[in-house]
């Protein structure tokens, strides 16, 4: 369990540089049953930053587990006019969202994988404006987690729950740079300039091609779209306000071309989507595009993550982080991709983010499709860094500068 001192500090740093919430702002904070200690703490830390009014959207995953066995197809696919309203008021109101996830996994293990297909298609395409809002930055918006039985046990498989839980609690708060000793805000402002500067010198290079190879099989090239920009650590609004998305985050990440990815990539780990773990997977580009895939379990399960729609068979994100980087150094798989996809290089199937190109964020969707953005409902990272990876950048001009040597960044 999470001692009360642990817990005000972890919600603090949800709230001062997670979502860095200002003075008379909205604040909508979307959180399952799991979570209520952590869930209330951040209400309240909202309410002494400043928020002018906090709502709390509930969810609990053993009610989904029985709406989505329980419920048509059809009837799945049909979402209430007011669940976009709240959307759409949260919108225009200028808040900013907390988001506390905590995975209850392999609950809808017995779901038909096409009932979760169909709603999240549904939920995907009605809050589209919801989306683009967000993934352009244009409000403040951050990720924390919190343990629950069903998680901690499938991390931890060989403790009783309770200790479970309690490891799990440690795991993640080690990750989110939260201790006893510590002041967290402190030390994620000096955290975010080491991300910066990552940040500013691979800017500098201006790559056009990345090139990455390791042992287990992945020998893929990858062109960056003109005018990319590399972000990571904090982030900021269109007036300045700046925000962490993600707690904990290591990455360094921009804007592959859509049709400049060719090569083979094969997954360091496994991926959890629909809620079922795809193990043991790989994809084979071919002008930004996959043309052949495979994985050992759940193939059919990866086969719906690249039938969502047409962007998801293409890449929207690379990002570097170092194999020596706390999370993959702690040697847990958290079966969760805010956490894992830190422990290692990934890439995302699916939708780019335009704060990854200089000015993207002022563009047409016809202005970003024009120089390569990949446009998608979805957004699945996954992970293929290992201890060998070696990546090499080509510059404009035709020179090689080797990034990564052993798994970790050299420049």
């Amino acid at each position: 369990m999470i001692n009360n001192n642990l817990l005000v500090k972890f919600a603090e740093l949800a709230v001062k540089i997670g979502a860095n919430v200002q003075k008379d702002q909205y604040v909508f904070v979307n959180a399952t049953t799991e979570t209520k200690e952590l869930t209330r703490e951040i209400v309240r830390q909202a309410y002494l930053a400043g928020a002018k009014k906090v709502l709390v959207n509930w969810s609990d995953d053993f009610v989904t587990n029985y709406n989505y066995l329980y419920q048509t197809e059809q009837t799945l696919a049909e979402i209430p006019v007011w669940h976009i309203d709240k959307y759409k008021e949260f919108v225009n109101q200028g808040g900013c969202a907390i988001t506390v996830v905590s995975p209850a996994s392999g609950l809808n293990n017995e779901v038909d994988p096409k009932k979760l297909q169909t709603f999240n298609m549904a939920i995907r395409k009605n809050l589209t404006f919801y989306y683009d809002h967000m993934m352009g930055s244009k409000a403040q918006w951050t990720i924390v987690a919190a343990p629950n039985k069903i998680w901690a046990k499938k991390v931890f498989p060989n403790m009783d729950e309770d200790k479970a839980v309690e490891t799990l609690w440690d795991a993640i708060l080690t990750a989110s740079r939260v201790t006893e000793e510590n002041n967290p805000i402190h030390d994620w402002e000096k955290h975010n300039e080491r991300i910066l500067k990552h940040n500013q010198i691979l800017n500098n290079y201006n790559f056009d091609t990345l090139h990455f190879k390791n042992s287990i099989g992945t020998d893929i090239s990858i062109k960056l779209v003109e005018n990319h920009i590399w972000a990571g650590g904090g982030e900021h609004t269109p007036d300045g306000t700046m925000f962490n998305p993600n707690i904990p985050t290591e990455e360094n990440f921009t804007m592959p071309h859509k049709y400049g990815v060719n090569g083979k990539v094969v997954a360091s780990k496994p991926l959890e989507y629909q809620d079922k773990l795809i193990e043991d997977f790989w994809f084979e580009f071919k002008d930004g595009k996959v043309v052949n895939y495979d994985a050992r379990v759940n193939k059919d399960i990866l086969e719906n993550l690249l039938k969502f729609d047409e962007g998801s068979s293409y890449l929207g994100e690379i990002a570097l982080i170092s194999y020596d980087s706390p999370i993959s150094n702690s040697g847990i798989l958290f079966y969760n991709t805010l956490f894992d996809e830190n422990a290692s290089c990934h890439m995302a199937l699916g939708r780019a983010y335009t704060i990854n190109v200089q000015k993207g964020t002022e563009m047409s969707l016809d202005e970003l499709k024009a120089i390569g953005y990949n446009h998608s409902m979805s957004h699945s990272d996954f992970m293929f860094g290992t201890s060998d990876l070696q990546v090499t950048g080509t510059t404009k001009n035709g020179k090689t500068v080797v990034i990564f040597k052993d798994g970790n960044f050299v420049i």
